[in-house]
């Protein structure tokens, strides 16, 4: 019997994005020139969501999160509104400001580098999540390692992360979940107790690295070898249905049953580049719009990574974002990266 389920409700961190390009990342006491800068939204859900809004997803998108009682936390559930999401289930605290993240971005290689406030998302608990009411299909939780209150952990040694996806999956869900690029030794207390949990586990070359502690990349290229084996190592650690590692040269998405694809990323010019903030929750969005809708695999990557490259045209995480059939056409414009899967193997 179809699943009669229906929209994807993602929660975790709303944040307002600075976005800034600079000239070039300077070293301590000396000087970088701000070139132009543009207000976004930023985090896991609100990227997500207002990427499938801009796509055209044809189900419905609720968030859950956190907002200060402040003018960026009506700039967020105004843009909300404007998007067609469903913020019914959002809350305003009064105990700390709607989080913020300044990013640096070099205009000539793209490259971030992200100065965080917390702010609200370090109080979201799990007395803030709704589940019972919503007929969403899949639930969605980003970022781990940057959800405070929520990663505290039970008696049981379990992070209340744990409790919280193993709950969505009681209810119904299909459980989606991302994580953030800390430099930290934290992935094994805060992220490997989730996986059993996690249906859709999806993360960069960089996180897959230090969850698997397997090298990804030699001297800045790429290692499919590395990732297919970090792949591994990963989906052995319980995730239910699909690991899928984004990197900049394409993704890649093994199976608890052994089944692997690999999708190379969208040739888009470097002149056409703007920043790449948000090219992750892009290509999230794309490969789940694929997933509920029951594309198969190698639709929903290549879906991801032509959402992500579209991204990339406007320096703020989601302005770039397309209709899905342009955003689907801009891989037959530009064509794909070559990738051997079977090198790897």
């Amino acid at each position: 019997m179809k699943n009669q389920r229906t929209g994807i409700l993602a929660a975790g961190n709303w944040i307002i994005d600075h976005v800034k390009i600079i000239d070039q990342y300077p070293v301590q006491e000396s000087l970088a020139i701000i070139q132009s800068e543009s207000l976004g939204n930023g985090g896991g859900p609100y990227n997500l969501l207002k990427d499938l809004a801009k796509m055209g997803a044809p189900f419905s998108l609720e968030g859950i999160g956190l907002l200060g009682d402040d003018a960026e936390g009506r700039w967020i559930l105004e843009d909300c509104r404007a998007h067609g999401i469903d913020i019914s289930r959002m809350q305003i605290t009064t105990e700390a400001p709607t989080s913020y993240t300044d990013v640096m971005t070099v205009r000539s290689t793209g490259k971030r580098t992200f100065f965080h406030q917390p702010g609200a998302n370090a109080c979201l608990s799990r007395g803030h999540f709704q589940l019972k009411n919503s007929n969403a299909r899949i639930f969605y939780l980003a970022y781990l390692l940057l959800l405070d209150a929520l990663e505290t952990i039970g008696p049981e040694g379990q992070p209340e992360t744990a409790l919280l996806l193993q709950e969505a999956r009681a209810l119904g869900f299909k459980t989606a979940v991302d994580v953030v690029s800390e430099n930290s030794d934290r992935f094994d207390t805060l992220v490997k107790p989730v996986l059993p949990r996690v249906d859709y586990f999806i993360l960069n070359e960089y996180e897959a690295e230090k969850l698997s502690q397997v090298p990804t990349r030699n001297r800045g290229e790429v290692r499919l070898t590395g990732i297919l084996e970090a792949a591994r190592k990963i989906v052995a650690q319980g995730v239910r249905e699909w690991v899928v590692i984004h990197f900049p040269e394409g993704a890649l998405a093994i199976s608890p049953k052994g089944e692997s694809f690999v999708q190379g990323s969208v040739r888009v010019p470097p002149k056409k580049i703007k920043g790449t903030a948000g090219a992750g929750d892009a290509f999230a969005a794309g490969f789940l719009l694929g997933m509920h809708e029951s594309w198969n695999i190698k639709e929903s990557l290549q879906l991801g990574v032509c959402a992500a490259a579209v991204s990339l045209f406007h320096p703020t995480c989601s302005e770039g974002v397309q209709p899905l059939q342009k955003c689907l056409g801009l891989g037959q414009m530009f064509g794909f990266h070559s990738l051997d899967l079977k090198v790897a193997q």
